[in-house]
């Protein structure tokens, strides 16, 4: 790419923006411009608006430190300056919706980190290793908003990496009935440990609304497109049990799977380490080399040890075997904040941008 396209970060004052920036720091498509968040931190420096608050294990990027912070709600004025946004905003959400529309009816493609839109039928939740064909219900999206070029794309739910892309690559088999208990890092409500004192020597058995995201975006993302909207797949059955847990990144999910057509457990391992994304998706420059990797460890993965596998953005999995009442369990680890959140929305970026829906204006 020639000129890097001009990205605004709504929402960038908050644990999954200051990842956003992180990673946009040298990305070689992409250049961060505008900073945006409430009214409480505009007209501040980044630096000024974070002081104290930075999550961050990596430091600050001194590139960021002197943008001064918009108001999120002043969408003309950033509209004007950017060629499309990514929202991880902390607010409702109904208001969350009604902002990225307004950012996409002023013409500016919205990647969003947040649930408001998901069950749009014409927003598409993408990942890319799975679903990239979706994007085609962009050009309804935009019919339905009256916009040339302005649209929202979606990542799914952090929770749902762990088992999702596994699950996926086993699609020949037929997959009826999946259970997954899913163990959360802290990061996944935006905290720290010492922001969160009581999940220290405790564990959380309630994460608000995320066993219906978790049991219900899956089959969107497993859906077709039909008569202009996203139909979601009526199979597999799905049922989650969502958890806090004392853990710094790194969603872990015990998985147990039904199968029409049972497969052999070398079959399961076999189609694991064959999957392949699609082409376009391989090339683009957040993409993990390797989407999946297996350990025959017994005691892995493990998040404190596995979660930056391929930089954050691959799956790891481990311990399948055979079960009394489903046909196969297995754990699965993803990196919540990077795959699960603002990696995985660049990576979305990446896509749309390789695919022409994203452009320079």
């Amino acid at each position: 790419m020639d000129t890097k396209l001009k990205v605004g970060v709504i929402g960038a004052t908050g644990m999954v923006g200051q990842r956003f920036l992180c990673l946009l720091e040298n990305h070689p498509w992409f250049e961060v411009v505008v900073v945006a968040a409430s009214k409480s931190s505009a007209g501040l420096t980044y630096e000024e608006a974070v002081k104290n608050r930075w999550k961050m294990a990596s430091p600050l990027p001194d590139k960021f430190k002197k943008l001064v912070v918009k108001d999120a709600s002043e969408v003309e004025e950033i509209c004007n300056m950017v060629d499309f946004v990514f929202c991880a905003v902390s607010l409702s959400k109904k208001e969350t919706k009604l902002l990225e529309e307004e950012y996409a009816k002023h013409e500016t493609p919205v990647v969003s980190n947040n649930s408001a839109n998901r069950n749009e039928p014409d927003v598409p939740v993408i990942v890319p290793e799975i679903n990239s064909d979706h994007a085609k219900i962009i050009e309804v999206q935009k019919k339905r908003l009256g916009t040339k070029r302005g649209f929202i794309a979606v990542k799914p739910n952090c929770s749902i990496q762990s088992y999702v892309p596994p699950i996926n690559a086993l699609m020949e088999f037929e997959p009826e009935l999946i259970l997954a208990c899913t163990y959360q890092a802290i990061s996944g409500s935006g905290k720290t440990f010492k922001e969160f004192p009581e999940i220290i020597d405790n564990v959380i058995p309630f994460i608000d609304g995320e066993e219906e995201k978790s049991e219900n975006e899956p089959l969107k993302i497993w859906g077709s497109i039909e008569d202009g909207k996203i139909v979601n797949a009526t199979n597999p059955v799905i049922t989650t049990q969502c958890i806090r847990v004392p853990v710094s990144d790194g969603h872990l999910a015990a998985v147990f799977v039904n199968f029409k057509k049972k497969p052999t457990k070398e079959q399961i391992i076999e189609a694991w380490e064959n999957y392949k994304a699609p082409e376009i998706v391989l090339n683009l420059p957040s993409a993990p080399k390797k989407f999946l990797h297996y350990f025959e460890e017994p005691n892995r993965p493990q998040p404190n040890l596995d979660r930056d596998y391929e930089n954050g953005m691959g799956i790891t999995m481990g311990r399948l075997r055979e079960d009394k009442v489903y046909d196969y369990k297995f754990v699965g680890l993803s990196h919540n904040t990077l795959r699960g959140a603002a990696g995985g929305g660049v990576l979305s970026a990446e896509l749309l941008t390789a695919m022409g829906y994203i452009t320079a204006k």
